[in-house]
This record gives C-alpha cells, sequence and structure tokens, in this order.
C-alpha cells in the first residue's frame, strides 16, 4: 500500500461510528456494568448546551395510612430535583507517522479505527478516575476555613487507624459496602489501583477468582475488578471504588455541525504528513451527583482538571440511590 494516504483510506461516516461502537466495547467500565449507554443519554449528549438538566423526582416516603370508615387519607405530594451533567468535549490529533504500520494493513481504515478506540477506551477510564475524585473531594470555605465532603455518607476512610486496622480486610471491605445499608445489593463492581490488587493477591485471600466465563475480569467477593494506576494513592493511602450497576450514565453525542473526523495533509514537510482528528462529545455521568459548573473556566465545557475539583459536584439523590462508595485505605 505504498503511497497510501490517510484521505484514501478513511471515510468519517463509517468511521467515527465504529470507533465509538470498539471504544465502548473495548472499556472494562461498559463490560463491567459500571457505565450503562442508551440513546436516551445519546440525545442529551448531543445538545448544544456544555450543561444538560435531568430532572427527577424524589423517591416516595413515609408510611401507610389505617383505612377508617368515614375519615379521609391525608394528601401526599410527590416531589422532584434536578440533576445536571456536564457535555465533555476531547480531541486527539495523529501523524502518519503513529499510523503508518496501520496503513500497511489489510483493512486500514479498520486498524486505524482500532487504534484510535483503545486510546478512547483507556481516555476515558480516566476521566471517570477524575470525576471520582471531585465528587469524592473536600470543598473549602476561604472566608470560614471550614471544610466539607459533600458525599461523605458514600466513603469510608480507615486510613487513619492504627497498624493493620488501616489496612484492607475483608471486614473493612464490608463495612464500605454497609454505607449503603440495604441498597449495598446493588454494588456489583470494584476499581482499585494494581498496588492494592497485587496485596490482595499476596494474601492469598480465598475469593479472589479469576472469572471462568470471561478471562478480562478477576472477582473479589463477587465483584468485578477493573484495575487501574488512576486510582489516588496520597501518602500510602489508597482509594478503592465500588459501583452499582448502570451507576454511570454514558451518552455519546452527536450535535449539530460537529464534526467527529477529518484528515489533513500537510504537502510542505518532506514528502508530506497525514494527519487524523478524532473528536468526542460525550456525557458521563454519576447519576444523582449534580454538575454545578462552579469553578470551569471555559464555556465549551470542563477540562479533567475541573472534573476533579470537588466544588463542581453536589449529591442530589438520596445517599442509598447514589451506586458509588469510596473506600480509603492502607496495603500494609
Amino acid at each position: 500500500m505504498a503511497g497510501t494516504k490517510l484521505m484514501d483510506v478513511i471515510v468519517p461516516e463509517l468511521f467515527n461510528p465504529y470507533v465509538m461502537n470498539k471504544s465502548m466495547e473495548l472499556s472494562a467500565l461498559v463490560q463491567s456494568g459500571i457505565v450503562a449507554n442508551n440513546s436516551e443519554f445519546d440525545k442529551l449528549a448531543s445538545q448544544a448546551a456544555p450543561i444538560i438538566n435531568m430532572p427527577f423526582f424524589e423517591d416516595l416516603t413515609g408510611e401507610s395510612e389505617q383505612i377508617i370508615e368515614n375519615v379521609d387519607l391525608e394528601d401526599n405530594k410527590i416531589t422532584s430535583n434536578k440533576d445536571m451533567a456536564c457535555v465533555i468535549r476531547r480531541a486527539k490529533m495523529w501523524s502518519a507517522t503513529d499510523l503508518s504500520a496501520a496503513l500497511a494493513g489489510t483493512d486500514p481504515m479498520g486498524a486505524i479505527a482500532c487504534l484510535a478506540a483503545n486510546f478512547w477506551a483507556r481516555d476515558t477510564q480516566k476521566e471517570l478516575i477524575a470525576i471520582l475524585k471531585g465528587i469524592f473531594g473536600t470543598v473549602e470555605d476561604v472566608d470560614t476555613g471550614t471544610k466539607e465532603t459533600r458525599l461523605l455518607s458514600n466513603l469510608l476512610d480507615i486510613s487513619g487507624e492504627t497498624g493493620d486496622a488501616a489496612n484492607w480486610s475483608v471486614n473493612s471491605f464490608i463495612d464500605a459496602q454497609q454505607l449503603l445499608g440495604d441498597a449495598q445489593g446493588q454494588l456489583t463492581a470494584v476499581v482499585m489501583h494494581s498496588a492494592t490488587w497485587s496485596y490482595l493477591k499476596k494474601k492469598n485471600f480465598s475469593d479472589v477468582e479469576r472469572q471462568s466465563v470471561d478471562v478480562s475480569f478477576d472477582t473479589y467477593q463477587g465483584k468485578r475488578v477493573i484495575v487501574d494506576d488512576g486510582c489516588p494513592v496520597e501518602n500510602g493511602v489508597y482509594t478503592t471504588y465500588l459501583f452499582g450497576q448502570g451507576a454511570i450514565a454514558l451518552g455519546n453525542g452527536s450535535p449539530v455541525g460537529f464534526v467527529a473526523t477529518e484528515t489533513d495533509r500537510d504537502k510542505q514537510k518532506g514528502s508530506g504528513v497525514d494527519y487524523l482528528i478524532n473528536r468526542k462529545t460525550y456525557i458521563l455521568h454519576p447519576r444523582g451527583i449534580s454538575f454545578t459548573n462552579a469553578n470551569v473556566d471555559k464555556k465549551e465545557g470542563p477540562s479533567r482538571l475541573e472534573l476533579a475539583d470537588a466544588k463542581n459536584w453536589k449529591p442530589v439523590y438520596e445517599p442509598k440511590q447514589i451506586r458509588v462508595v469510596a473506600f480509603k485505605h492502607k496495603i500494609g
């Protein structure tokens, strides 16, 4: 395929949907059930506005009433609230030198699309880790000096304990699940640092097993394990995250006028350099935790650093309805 140029093999209308679908297929987050995608989320992500309103009805509370002849029942209202998500806009450009091996393949567009899909699957996982840092972060009031962890209800921190009590144990992991009370059965997956996973395997815990059906996942206490070194580590304190099915909403957007894939060529550089530009606009939203947009510099949407800023997040669901738990611990 000597002399082949990117513009000869890339068909944007075919390339971008393939990359999008392949990215989800390769994503451990999607395959584990942590991240859920549907057409409704895709529509929301396709809106032009950087902030999306997601209204919802509050759960019904109180107790039933006894039926008494000729006595009116008390009138109870259903209340509503508003969840808000941000649209994430990202782009990446590659040159032909990065893609030259793929151009030599029998299906160059497919090969390049697979490379791009692998990149976006990894990149999306990094975005989620940044979001998790934000929703469990601490906000400080500069005037009063007071600090607030807005999702403290879903955070267990044993790192300040003495000796082995600060280390991960089966009991402490169960305690972390207990933060959701009778809703803990919703927790189905766990994301941890590779050092934490290695620690568990060294300890030879009997409940650390490889799933026979899907060799790409290990399990711990019956929960799928995803290993990501983006999980926070600070002064020997590791943060592990537990998730329920569909805890994170994923919407792949295609706004009007949005160009997802383009090729370009610089004719003046030597024999010429080809470029492939791939863009994404999507939502990756923890259900029940509103994006406040309190500290975002650009009108187009938040950077990854801003997603990790606790000022930009505020819970709007009841704690049990938020299917994410953070577990801070040491590993000996």
